[in-house]
């Protein structure tokens, strides 16, 4: 990572420290309301992007400028193609579309860029009027620092991006060792993201909840809906490990339980095709706790995807029709997830040195009840007030800093 960073150059890091010191302050705002369209990017200072890129930086980026050019020129020209196909017409189409904001921000700074030119022409004109020249100076003075920031704009727009960080996503927690103390910790996560996600904005539906004896879950899902849901909440998959004193310890021993948690991002029909003969479909009566009868029909849905194995349970609903489009859901999310996984590990293992790999197995943070503390075992980062983390108010100090690590593993594969 240093090796990386090294051959970047210091004023990367420090322009992402800037950048990044930025959105954190635009986070802190109240959030936007449910699907309001996200605001325009705010105009940078002109002490925030008083530092230049590095050299070889711009050189990349200038590379990547004319490649992103000429492919939006190419996709251009196919969906003006009459005789393209629906499915190339859609392909081409989207693309395009993921382009067109990186476009007009070339475009921007390629004018800005020739208008820099011309008042560098009329400065140094000793045939124009003394006052004409000092104005041309001044106007070149602004016009330096607003290529500036569209140059740092731009580099931060080529970053590598998870393409799936603007979805919706699946929230999947399960009870892990600690007995019936594990299932009720198992609620109070899956209640923090509830919490959470109602602090930014987000749509937050339960899809399934399995509950224990002790009216903990055992198992518990659901889906969070609203910009950029996936993007936040991807590095909270992970083991949480938990060390309080359970409700039903008489000695007041502190015990060690620990929950999973998976965060999938939804995938569309588009995204993972299921075809029927790759599905065994079972239904069953639903049961509660203990064994009790929760329906007196076959309302229960349990999907199975041959190829992969991959097993779906829900019977929330008392309709079964409505426990399959909810098993379909979670099934192509969970598709779509190893697919991304299995891309993922072929492309690159820079993140998964970095933050992490997000594997269940993987033990992420601790939170840590007689001492008030949670600690983000990936960052080494501790925050003291444990009662705000669980009401979902802190859970920023964790998340911003696992997306500045993952902001700062993209600029090093930038310069590499």
């Amino acid at each position: 990572m240093q090796h990386h960073l090294r051959r970047c150059g210091g004023g990367a890091l420090a322009a992402l420290r800037r950048l990044r010191h930025s959105a954190s302050s635009a986070a802190a705002s109240p959030p936007a309301a449910w699907r309001r369209p996200s605001p325009p990017p705010r105009l940078y200072s002109t002490a925030e992007m008083s530092q230049q890129l590095p050299a070889n930086l711009v050189q990349i980026m200038e590379q990547r400028m004319k490649l992103i050019e000429q492919r939006s020129a190419y996709l251009q020209e196919q969906i003006n193609q009459p005789a393209a196909s629906p499915e190339e017409y859609s392909r081409a189409n989207k693309e395009f579309r993921k382009l067109e904001s990186t476009m007009e921000l070339i475009k921007e700074l390629r004018s800005k860029r020739e208008e820099i030119e011309g008042l560098k022409s009329l400065v140094t004109n000793a045939r124009e009027e003394k006052d004409m020249r000092e104005m041309a100076a001044e106007e070149l003075l602004e016009a330096v620092e607003v290529e500036k920031r569209l140059q740092h704009e731009l580099f931060r727009s080529l970053l590598p991006k998870d393409e799936a960080d603007e979805r919706d996503c699946i929230l999947e927690v399960r009870a892990g060792t600690g007995g019936e103390e594990a299932s009720l910790f198992a609620m109070d996560i899956f209640r923090m993201y509830e919490k959470y996600a109602q602090k930014n904005g987000w749509k937050f539906d339960v899809i399934d909840i399995m509950e224990s004896a002790v009216k903990g879950y055992k198992e518990a899902s659901g889906t969070i809906s609203g910009p950029g849901a996936f993007g936040k909440l991807k590095f909270e998959s992970g083991i949480h490990r938990v060390q309080r004193v359970p409700v039903t310890e008489k000695s007041g021993r502190v015990h060690t339980s620990a929950v999973s948690v998976a965060v999938l991002p939804q995938a569309d029909e588009v995204d993972v095709q299921l075809r029927n003969e790759d599905l065994r479909i079972d239904t069953y009566r639903s049961g509660g706790s203990g064994g009790q009868s929760v329906n007196t029909t076959d309302s229960a849905v349990r999907i199975t995807h041959i190829p992969t194995g991959t097993v779906v349970a829900i019977q929330d609903e008392r309709s079964q029709h409505m426990n399959k489009a909810k098993a379909l859901k979670v099934l192509r999310a969970r598709l779509y997830e190893l697919e991304r996984h299995r891309l993922h590990m072929d492309r690159s293992k820079l993140r998964s040195e970095q933050i992490g790999s997000g594997d269940r197995s993987e033990r992420i943070r601790t939170y840590n009840f007689p001492q008030g503390r949670v600690t983000d075992h990936r960052v080494g980062i501790t925050h003291h007030s444990i009662a705000d983390v669980m009401e979902g108010e802190s859970l920023d100090v964790f998340v911003d800093a696992l997306l500045l690590q993952e902001e700062m593993d993209a600029i090093a594969s930038f310069g590499a």
